[in-house]
């Protein structure tokens, strides 16, 4: 039930604020055993059930040793790996500054609503 409430609340961020200079990218992982699925299943799911329309990357492990290389960077860079599903790092502008949520603050949260806005065109 979360993961729908926080991916509807991400495409609504995304579609809002990509004009204005916001990526969202999606990293399916099936390392908190929630997507079992393969690449067109999972897509499909976030497509069809939630009209997901911000890029995703394909199926990959997002902690441990064979981690995707951008989550290795952005758990070393934080000092923190994603601990469940939904985990969200915000890079701005420039890749100097990032910042990492958990699972349980809402992209559309005024906490990374206020940190993105400033940084927006």
């Amino acid at each position: 039930m979360a993961l729908h409430r926080s991916l509807d609340a991400l495409e609504v961020v995304y579609s809002k604020y990509k004009d204005n200079g916001l990526l969202v990218i999606g990293f399916p992982s099936n390392d908190f055993k929630q997507e079992p699925g393969n690449n067109k299943q999972i897509g499909d799911f976030c497509k069809l059930t939630y009209s997901v329309k911000f890029p995703m990357i394909t199926k990959s492990a997002v902690t441990g040793p064979d981690a995707n290389p951008l989550y290795k960077q952005l758990s070393a860079k934080t000092g923190l790996a994603p601990m469940w599903n939904f985990y969200k790092y915000v890079i701005l502008p420039g890749g100097k500054d990032v910042y990492v949520y958990s699972s349980d603050v809402k992209p559309d949260s005024a906490e990374i609503l206020n940190r993105i806005k400033p940084s927006l065109k």
